[in-house]
């Protein structure tokens, strides 16, 4: 059914059903949590049976797993746990949801029941850290496999409730993906309801990959046959055919051509295919009247990507046992590369010249507010320790006053040496930090360093965000580096400095 059209079972346009509408034909690796309250007029025992029922429907289910609970049992092993948690903490069960339900499908004929499950439980514990009770049904009766999982909404030690957060489906949907770029599978570009965007495999995905249409490469096609035009016309149909599209000829003389993996064909004419690759402009150079086009299809065709970074570490990968692929088994594993190429698609990162700059940048950026930090830092130790000085100096100045005008006497010196040292150790300190300068009030100095210290908070926040970033991507470029074999200075600089 061609997207966008109206779906038959939920009648309208287009199919807002975007997991399990198997009509579609476009289900593909993602997420989506829902959580389950007290259904009106059943008991919470009832309410989770019913919705445990479905998942356990031996008409749907292809495999099934578990953690911490027997899914036969599980609505009640999971209000068990929830009692202990009510005597333990006098808050009622019936309150809030019972359990959540996180529903994964995955693209047709791409993964086994039995796999599906295993990618259900560990999405499941690793969401779940393994502190809540959950167990994963894996359905096979839309066409395409899908899970349901279902965890209870209070912690297994009775420690804590699960509370859905705003952005919850996010965080849910980008777990499952780095654990399905993990497995080698499909997840979701841009998922929302709604959306007439294309759903890709993970590689295509995250490197922003777009196929060529058929038109683009016909005219990239005609472009290559005329580098060397044929003596005629049927020549060049021949050339055409031999580059692998197929020549349609219809009726009143009317030509199309068609690639493999289309559907329809592509009439030929310069309506369709662009100013310069219809039947009159390539029939000129076949006789010589105009040149054969140097550019490679002019403004009309796609314009040259730079080389994708993130397609080149999939190539990488692809390649088998090579000495790249080798080295990062050895020194690595999978989870941290698809950490890596998340990362990259996140961030935009195609280019690797462009990924070392963005690292040279978050490096030198967290070095220079490390500086502004530690400066502001030793400022605000220069300012504290000017007012202790002055707060002393104070306090002890009357003493020596007294050890004036007792004319410097030693008695009075041995019944007020300590107040007499701290005394000169204040003036000694005011003097150092000074400098020859003028002594500041005491509330100038109090705003100075209430100033300061806000300074400091706001550097602080601003030097661990810059740091965790500095480390993430030295971390990605530097797993980058063994992975495609990079050598040199430039690709070890971040991780020495």
């Amino acid at each position: 059914m061609p997207f966008g059209t109206k779906c038959p079972k939920h009648n309208r346009r287009p199919c807002g059903r975007r997991f399990f509408c198997a009509e579609r034909g476009n289900t593909t690796a993602t997420t989506f949590i829902k959580p389950h309250k007290q259904a009106p007029r059943r008991t919470a025992l009832q309410s989770l049976k019913d919705r445990f029922d479905y998942g356990l429907n031996p008409q749907k289910l292809g495999a099934v797993s578990a953690y911490l609970c027997d899914p036969a049992t599980a609505h009640v092993e999971f209000l068990l746990v929830k009692s202990q948690y009510q005597a333990e903490t006098g808050r009622e069960v019936e309150r809030g949801a019972l359990c959540y339900q996180i529903r994964q499908a995955f693209p047709k004929g791409e993964i086994t029941p039995e796999e599906a499950n295993k990618i259900g439980y560990e999405t499941a514990m690793r969401w779940t850290k393994g502190k809540y009770q959950f167990f994963v049904c894996t359905h096979i009766d839309k066409g395409h496999v899908h899970n349901h999982i279902y965890y209870n909404s209070t912690a297994y030690d009775r420690s804590r409730k699960f509370r859905n957060f705003i952005g919850s489906t996010f965080a849910l949907r980008r777990l499952s993906d780095r654990v399905c770029i993990e497995h080698e599978l499909s997840i979701i570009q841009n998922p929302k309801l709604h959306s007439k965007g294309r759903f890709l495999h993970y590689g295509q995905w995250m490197g922003g990959i777009r196929q060529p249409s058929q038109k683009e490469q016909l005219r990239a096609i005609i472009d290559e046959v005329l580098t060397k035009p044929p003596a005629d016309l049927p020549a060049f149909l021949a050339a055409m055919e031999a580059a692998g599209i197929q020549v349609l000829h219809g009726r009143g003389g009317v030509i199309s051509f068609q690639l493999p993996g289309f559907e329809r064909p592509a009439r030929w004419r310069s309506s369709t295919l662009g100013d310069g690759y219809g039947p009159e402009a390539v029939q000129a150079v076949l006789e010589g009247r105009a040149p054969a086009r140097a550019g490679g299809g002019g403004d009309t065709r796609p314009k040259a990507r730079r080389v994708n970074l993130v397609i080149d570490i999939q190539q990488r990968m692809a390649q088998g046992k090579g000495p790249g692929y080798e080295r990062w088994v050895k020194l690595y594993n999978l989870k941290q590369m698809a950490a890596a190429l998340q990362f990259l698609q996140e961030n935009g990162l195609t280019d690797y010249d462009e990924l070392a700059v963005k690292t040279d940048a978050a490096v030198d950026r967290a070095h220079a507010l490390a500086g502004e930090l530690r400066a502001v830092q030793e400022e605000l130790g220069r300012t504290s320790e000017l007012m202790g000085a002055v707060v002393q100096y104070a306090k002890t100045r009357p003493v020596f006053d007294g050890y004036k005008a007792a004319r410097y006497s030693k008695k009075y010196l041995a019944q007020h040496e300590a107040e007499l040292a701290d005394y000169r150790a204040a003036r000694a300190t005011m003097n150092e930090l000074l400098d020859g300068e003028r002594l500041p009030k005491m509330d100038a100095l109090k705003k100075k360093r209430r100033e300061l210290a806000e300074q400091k908070k706001a550097l602080t926040a601003q030097y661990r965000t810059a740091q965790k970033e500095m480390r993430e991507i030295v971390t990605v470029k530097g797993n980058i580096d063994h992975l495609l074999n990079l050598t040199g200075g430039r690709a070890d600089k971040e991780q020495a400095r």
